[in-house]
């Protein structure tokens, strides 16, 4: 990100403190200020950049005394970064440094992280900042009060941003308000934005672009009311008439027994937002939502007993329907993530049936893996409630408090994923209602040549002795892996069980590589190269693809290498790293360097220009990496001298020379003489390194006069030497030398000289640009989902595999078949990847088939000869970007034939042609019971009575 700064304002007007003065006044206002921060107290966000910068500035004294024995490059950014900051720009954190709206001031990103982006500090110690260096904007937070006990404090750094609609003007507008303000202030403001009086107005509740519930307890915060991140809010304006009208309808919703009061007090999210809310509350002092708070406030509510569910479990809000399983589940704030998933869980007819009835028996109450059956019981109490008799929501608290204490991670109120909550239940329940007490360690046996089936039934009789509980009999499955070592081919055959299936959304098994191409003779201009790889390729697909593209001699070769902040981050030299491992906002670079059989050195050119802060002295100013580093090739036959480097290094910049400063070369100085036949260029030997200026210059083959270039070698002892005088002393280099770093320092007269714009701007491997319609709806087959899920691909190097035969650890391929298929099969449409820097969402539109899902061809047990059929019956939707949007479910009844949309407390149905979207994430598929399908092969593989994984 481009950096941006602003005037310094000292406004103190004294003497500039030192380093360590500031660090230590700071230091103690910010100690004091913590000790006695309360609610409505102001903190303020400060960039995280400009704040490790002034970090680095007042520690510089203990930076200075030490030496680790860095790198040359690492020391000279030490010394810049010790500089003292500009003026304090907070301008990154916002969408617009240079306007501000009325209603809802500065807008930060939505996407902001506490200790990555910025910093929060106390008032008392921006304000002291502030006094020292000025800049701004300043964006001040309040402290609010928050948990169930409102004990804890934490840091409001995304106030609620409510939609406001006027009716019937038609007028609209957004404001922020803090989620601790009352009914009676949103009122107020409202009245204030559209000019309106108190007397006029009412308010709803208008989620969905309907009237829900009217909000007139004044005295209610807007906390209380359950609002929410984006919530639509309707401003109705009444005459004198409707006013009576509406008096007339709250007397009457009273005397119905649903008083409006608690109708506005359930909690609504949006439901197709694009928006990220990055956690609403960020923690500082005193403001953890960590496992020991959330299990205090679950003590606190348990102990005073089953009274305290209806206060705080249940709403008044009546959903839809007119059977059992249409109760909603309240949002506690971004929790529709998990509503969702529980309605699938508790729509599982299998589970249904088990935990209600007596399942207590079957909690293993010693299984250090588990809960201590905690979980159990409050899934089990909450589906419970779920199925009971009535249409009235109900608030998931005391499962939320219980889920965030074994799985902190899910604790406080951020977004999540629905498919890791999904993950963690089902393993948790598992391992809470384990029948096995005492697990037997089973270690299974080499194949050595034994048929599939029999290994197959080994290893899922090891699996069920060690783990055997209701999730076992209904999700899990058992799937074929056989890995192929690279180097010696040894296959080995394993059968691992499964709980779900993580399905890529890739339609093609290809994928589009952009790399810059760079000569190391300087023969020819960088320039960029987009070729098309295997989506599970290796390095040496992509050297393949290169080669052929660029079109590479058969006396040259290509070395690849990844390219981050200017400087080399690594070679990739191994042909068999898979290219999984690149991601797609990386930068690559290939150069093209000669094939020899001689000794060389690898020469790393790194360009460096001076930066100079606003308001800094001449003297101030230092050297900065910029560009893309360099890469060539000098012979080690015989002693390397300044002018060599120097000659080498002119070669591989001269095709970046401006055809102005190559008239000149004659007049100017310093100057260098460079003949074709320097070290560089030897062409005895067939190497593919020639003069350009031969070409471009002397035709002749004659010595041509180059510029002498501003070079600094890194020696081991990381000591700059000048290589810009004494051209034939010899460089130091030790025996065991592979390459040399050498810095090149651009004056302003040298840029002028050569064209650099070539060496910036460095594409990505693949760039993200806005998805288009088309891309947005074309269908992908889940069967082609399945397919590339089953195929071939390298193991990334974290799962490395030992190899047996070769005794190393090997890259190896594997292949994955399925072997025994559960009675429930969960689907997770892997929508969602992550590159270094970013997070993309695919929104694929995906065709899964609702009814008559035929695995029966992707079945490697060939003993099961009949047709392997599911049905959906449920699955969660995800609405929006990475980060935020809206989790809701599709689910079909047990007992009906008809489908209904899970969203929070809305509960309505929908037609089966509505279920299929490109927001499905998790799809929830049973088994078809028909006189044509049986259970996967006839032979029971389990041992226990309830015979749902059979063989």
């Amino acid at each position: 990100m481009k950096e941006l700064t602003v005037e310094c304002n000292n406004s103190c007007g004294g003497p500039q403190l030192t380093p360590e003065d500031e660090r230590v006044l700071i230091r103690d206002i910010a100690i004091t200020s913590e000790n006695n921060s309360k609610e409505g107290d102001s903190f303020y966000l400060i960039t995280q950049r400009w704040w490790q910068h002034w970090i680095d500035y007042v520690n510089q004294e203990q930076t200075n005394v030490t030496n680790d024995g860095s790198s040359m490059l690492e020391n000279c950014d030490a010394v810049s970064s010790s500089r003292r900051p500009a003026s304090i720009d907070n301008s990154d954190l916002i969408h617009d440094a240079n306007s501000e709206e009325s209603n809802v001031g500065f807008e930060i990103h939505d996407t902001l992280l506490e200790g990555r982006d910025y910093i929060l500090l106390p008032q008392e110690v921006w304000n002291q900042l502030y006094s020292w260096y000025g800049g701004g904007p300043a964006l001040a937070r309040k402290v609010i009060s928050s948990g169930l006990s409102q004990t804890e404090y934490a840091v409001e750094v995304y106030p609620l941003r409510l939609r406001l609609f006027v009716m019937p003007k038609g007028d609209q507008s957004t404001i922020r308000i803090s989620k601790k303000e009352t009914i009676g202030e949103l009122h107020k403001r409202a009245c204030e934005l559209f000019d309106l009086n108190l007397e006029q107005v009412c308010i709803w509740d208008y989620y969905g672009q309907r009237k829900h519930a009217l909000m007139n307890d004044m005295d209610r915060t807007l906390d209380d009311a359950n609002l929410q991140m984006d919530q639509d809010i309707l401003v109705e304006v009444h005459n004198n008439a409707n006013g009576t009208a509406l008096s007339r309808f709250i007397s009457s919703a009273q005397g119905n027994g649903s008083t409006v009061k608690e109708a506005s007090s359930f909690l609504l999210e949006p439901s197709k937002s694009s928006l990220s809310i990055a956690g609403g509350l960020s923690a500082s002092k005193g403001a953890s939502r960590g496992g020991s708070t959330e299990l205090s406030q679950s003590l606190n509510l348990t102990s005073q007993g089953r009274e305290l569910d209806n206060t705080y479990g249940i709403s008044t809000v009546t959903t839809r329907g007119s059977s059992g399983g249409l109760i909603g589940l309240q949002n506690l704030g971004n929790t529709c993530f998990m509503n969702s998933a529980i309605q699938c869980l508790v729509h599982t007819s299998e589970f249904a049936k088990y935990f209600r009835e007596d399942y207590h028996q079957e909690i293993n109450w010693q299984n250090p893996l588990g809960m201590v059956g905690e979980l159990a019981l409050a899934f089990g109490e909450l589906l419970r409630r779920l199925w009971a008799p009535g249409r009235t929501a109900i608030a998931p608290r005391q499962f939320k408090m219980k889920l965030a204490r074994f799985a902190p991670q899910f604790s406080g109120y951020n977004q999540h994923d629905s498919q890791e909550l999904l993950a963690f239940l089902l393993d948790g329940l598992h391992e809470d209602l384990n029948r096995v007490k005492h697990k037997p360690y089973k270690k299974s046996k080499d194949a050595d040549g034994r048929p599939d089936e029999e290994v197959a039934d080994e290893y899922w009789a090891n699996h069920i002795a060690r783990n055997d509980s209701i999730i076992v009999d209904v999700c899990q499955g058992q799937y074929k892996s056989t890995l192929v070592c690279p180097e010696c081919h040894k296959i080995s055959v394993t059968f691992d069980p499964f709980m779900y299936l993580s399905l890529p959304l890739q339609s093609t098994t290809i994928r589009s590589m952009t790399v810059t191409i760079f000569t190391c003779d300087g023969s020819a201009l960088p320039f960029s190269c987009t070729v098309t790889v295997p989506k599970q390729g290796r390095c040496r697909d992509l050297i393949n693809a290169l080669s052929c593209a660029c079109s590479l001699k058969n006396n040259e070769d290509l070395k690849l290498a990844e390219v981050r902040n200017h400087l080399f981050q690594r070679f990739l030299e191994d042909p068999l790293i898979s290219l999984s491992m690149i991601k797609d906002d990386d930068h690559l670079v290939a150069y093209k360097i000669p094939k020899s059989l001689k000794k060389t050195l690898l020469i790393r050119l790194i360009h460096r220009r001076q930066e100079q802060e606003t308001g800094a002295t001449q003297a101030a100013q230092h050297w900065k990496p910029f560009g893309t580093p360099l890469v060539s090739l000098i012979s080690r036959d015989e002693v390397i001298t300044r002018g060599d480097i120097q000659t080498v290094v002119n070669t591989m910049l001269s095709s970046l020379l401006r055809s102005e400063s190559l008239r000149q070369a004659d007049t100017s100085e310093p100057c260098l003489s460079l003949a074709a036949s320097e070290k560089c260029c030897d062409s005895s030997s067939g190497e593919a390194c020639s003069n350009p200026m031969s070409d471009s210059v002397n035709k002749d083959g004659n010595a041509v006069t180059l510029f002498k270039l501003p070079l600094q070698l890194v020696e081991e002892s990381n000591a700059c030497v000048d290589l810009s005088v004494g051209e034939d002393k010899a460089i130091k280099l030790s025996s065991t030398s592979t390459s040399i770093l050498v810095y090149v320092d651009w004056s302003q007269e040298l840029l002028e000289k050569y064209d650099t714009h070539y060496l910036e701007n460095l594409p990505e491997v693949f760039k993200y640009g806005p998805v288009n319609k088309k891309a947005r709806t074309e269908p992908l087959s889940l069967y082609t989902c399945l397919e590339a899920f089953l195929r071939e691909e390298p193991l990334v190097p974290e799962d490395m595999w030992y190899c047996p035969k070769c005794k190393e650890r090997r890259q190896a391929s594997k292949k994955l078949d399925l072997w025994r298929l559960p009675e429930v099969l969960v689907i997770h449409l892997k929508r969602f990847s992550y590159s270094r820097s970013m997070k993309h969402k695919l929104e694929t539109f995906v065709n899964f088939p609702i009814h008559d899902f035929d695995l029966t061809k992707y079945i490697a047990n060939k003993n099961n000869t009949q047709r392997q059929l599911y049905e959906l019956y449920a699955l969660t939707n995800h609405y929006g970007g990475m980060g935020s949007g809206h989790y809701t479910a599709h689910i079909k009844l047990l007992d009906e034939s008809r489908w209904y949309n899970f969203d929070d407390t809305h509960i309505s149905p929908i037609n089966e042609e509505d279920v299929k979207s490109a927001a499905a994430y998790v799809l929830f598929y049973r088994r078809v019971k028909t006189s044509d399908a049986i259970s996967n092969g006839g032979k029971s593989g389990s041992g226990h009575n309830n015979g749902s994984f059979q063989k």
